[in-house]
């Protein structure tokens, strides 16, 4: 009885079960842009939930967008962007096999990618300070109070006596929609970090960036999911 040793042909970065890098690099892409396809179908259904109370509270959902500090979001929207940019770098730097700059690239995002989590950070810290946390724990503080009545008075075109009980809706969904996109973005720090480590030891190179392109692809679209979130949230009246 003869045996068979099935030993492992290309590079070391090859897996047994592809043929070639090129089908390995294929198969990746698509694997990536499958759970991407899955990701914007998961938003969606926040994003249509938004569209729907939006279009039950109106009056609501306009006095609590300006119970919003539009300049911190639109600060966490530039620190995004730049994230993306610098993302894209690191795998521009990794095809070109320049190991330092693909490590600077890389640190430079989880730096971006950290500065809008504290951003984040103070943002939500007042709104549980003055009373505005989701579900049934919405109670404003007199101070809370204030800034919803200096809210209704921006809003020029409602005359509104009172403030819409429906406030409490608008930040449920604030929460949620924020919350998760606030979970990727901390799940994309991890995988970058793990993307500089595996970068330091040498693993990337001209022939193999794969993980770094995946994992670029990935914020690209957690930076995309936020330009949303930033004008339905903050800018629309």
């Amino acid at each position: 009885m003869s045996t068979e040793t099935h030993e492992h042909q290309g590079p070391a970065y090859l897996q047994h079960h592809f043929h070639t890098p090129v089908q390995q690099f294929s198969a990746a892409k698509l694997g990536m842009w499958a759970f991407l396809s899955q990701e914007v179908l998961f938003f969606s259904g926040l994003f249509v939930a938004y569209g729907i109370f939006r279009s039950w509270y109106p009056e609501a959902f306009s006095v609590a967008s300006h119970l919003l500090d539009w300049k911190m979001g639109g600060i966490n929207t530039c620190v995004l962007l730049l994230s993306s940019f610098t993302a894209a770098m690191s795998v521009r730097s990794a095809q070109k096999g320049t190991q330092n700059q693909t490590s600077m690239w890389i640190v430079l995002t989880i730096l971006f990618a950290l500065g809008f989590m504290v951003i984040k950070y103070f943002e939500y810290a007042h709104k549980f300070h003055v009373g505005f946390a989701p579900g049934e724990y919405f109670a404003p503080s007199p101070e809370g109070m204030e800034e919803i009545s200096h809210a209704m008075q921006s809003v020029n075109h409602l005359s509104l006596s009172a403030p819409p009980p429906e406030i409490r809706s608008f930040f449920g969904i604030y929460f949620m929609m924020t919350g998760v996109h606030g979970i990727h973005v901390l799940i994309g720090i991890f995988v970058f970090i793990w993307m500089l480590v595996r970068n330091v030891r040498g693993e990337f190179s001209p022939e193999f960036f794969t993980p770094v392109d995946l994992a670029a692809l990935y914020w690209h679209l957690v930076d995309l999911i936020w330009i949303y979130l930033f004008p339905l949230l903050y800018l629309i009246d």
